[in-house]
């Protein structure tokens, strides 16, 4: 597999990047999953509140059924778009942390032959 000390130092080196840069990628990607959840939280509250204070200020209960028709509509339509947002926070997330990995398993290939 190896053919001598080098070979050997420099696929352990090849390693050691790999995983600092797939924990680089998976810290910068967590705290932009973070980021967004935070902020559809506050949004969301928003939302919600915004709600509560039109729902009260209804004048009869036709308005009362229409405000929550349409914030039940809104809400729905929000969580689609962020649940498809956070799916392709996640998916770049496991294509950044595996792209340092790929390669060293490129590079362990070549020793191998």
């Amino acid at each position: 597999m190896f053919k001598n000390i080098e070979d050997i130092q420099a696929f352990s080196k090849d390693q050691l990047e790999s995983a600092t840069a797939t924990a680089t990628a998976l810290t910068k990607s967590v705290q932009q999953i973070a980021a967004e959840a935070a902020e559809f939280s506050k949004k969301s509250l928003e939302t919600q509140t915004a709600f509560v204070e039109k729902l009260f200020g209804a004048k009869s209960l036709d308005s009362a059924i229409q405000i929550q028709q349409d914030y039940a509509k809104s809400s729905y339509e929000t969580f689609v778009a962020q649940a498809t947002k956070f799916s392709e926070l996640y998916t770049g997330l496991a294509k950044e942390a595996l792209k340092p990995v790929e390669a060293v398993v490129a590079k362990a290939q070549t020793f191998a032959k």
